[in-house]
């Protein structure tokens, strides 16, 4: 059960802030707080960003009923602690060296790839996908009702870095232990373990996103988040007749990359 709001809260009943506090509820003023929390380690709950990234595995809907207390309490949607982001970094830093040893990489291809990944594949994909995502959702599944209410960007790109978590996980940890004795065999056994882990991994970003954003009463036809699923099993079915390994294709661009 979420706690209610305290009479002392700058939230009024109506869901907006009473002109004093306004200022500081602001897009820049959210923004400026989280940055300067960045470089600021004391101050983070890491604690809590960890119990966040298990239950995004177990019960993902408990992540989200703690973004509906943050909004009661403190009136934004979107993450104030960047707990989170900092230990999603490392497991992406972890992971992505992990995946440079096992494709048998030096030392300065493996930082090269680490570069790739951290700020194009994580960072900059991530802020494109974010920015889409932000504006979909407040351009079409804002119920008229509420259309004094608008999705967060800070929000749309917590509900991608949730998503992005098992994936990171899924295809960047679990897959390593089965990428040269299994995966990469050329045989049927090969791209079904590989292939059915992309599917798993793809398949939890949909369906943490759909949450994400189902999350939020003001928003209608979520459902159609969950669409992809259909693309996805049918791409995922075309691979297993065609022989197409996605693993290899990955490793393939990584190398590429690091040339």
């Amino acid at each position: 059960m979420l706690p209610s709001i305290s009479v002392n809260s700058p939230v009024q009943g109506n869901g907006a802030l009473n002109s004093r506090d306004a200022a500081r509820h602001t897009a820049g003023a959210k923004r400026y707080k989280y940055l300067r929390r960045l470089f600021r380690f004391r101050q983070m709950d890491f604690e809590f960003a960890a119990w966040q990234m298990l239950y995004l595995f177990t019960s993902p809907q408990r992540v989200y009923r703690n973004f509906h207390y943050r909004k009661q309490t403190k009136d934004q949607w979107a993450r104030d602690d960047p707990a989170f982001l900092v230990l999603l970094s490392i497991w992406l830093c972890v992971s992505t060296i992990g995946f440079g040893f096992v494709l048998d990489m030096g030392f300065f291809e493996t930082i090269k790839l680490l570069l790739w990944v951290v700020f194009i594949d994580c960072v900059g994909v991530g802020l494109l996908i974010s920015t889409l995502m932000w504006f979909i959702s407040n351009k079409y599944l804002v119920k008229r009702q509420s259309r004094d209410y608008d999705v967060e960007w800070g929000y749309a790109f917590d509900v991608h870095l949730n998503a992005f978590y098992p994936l990171l996980v899924i295809l960047h940890f679990i897959q390593l232990f089965f990428v040269n004795h299994v995966i990469l065999t050329d045989t049927f056994i090969g791209y079904f373990v590989g292939n059915t882990l992309w599917l798993v991994a793809v398949g939890y970003y949909i369906y943490i996103t759909f949450l994400g954003y189902s999350a939020l009463p003001f928003l209608k036809n979520t459902v159609i988040l969950l669409y992809p699923f259909a693309p996805l099993i049918l791409l995922y079915g075309l691979s297993l007749a065609l022989g197409w390994n996605f693993t290899h294709t990955l490793c393939s661009f990584y190398k590429y990359r690091v040339k």
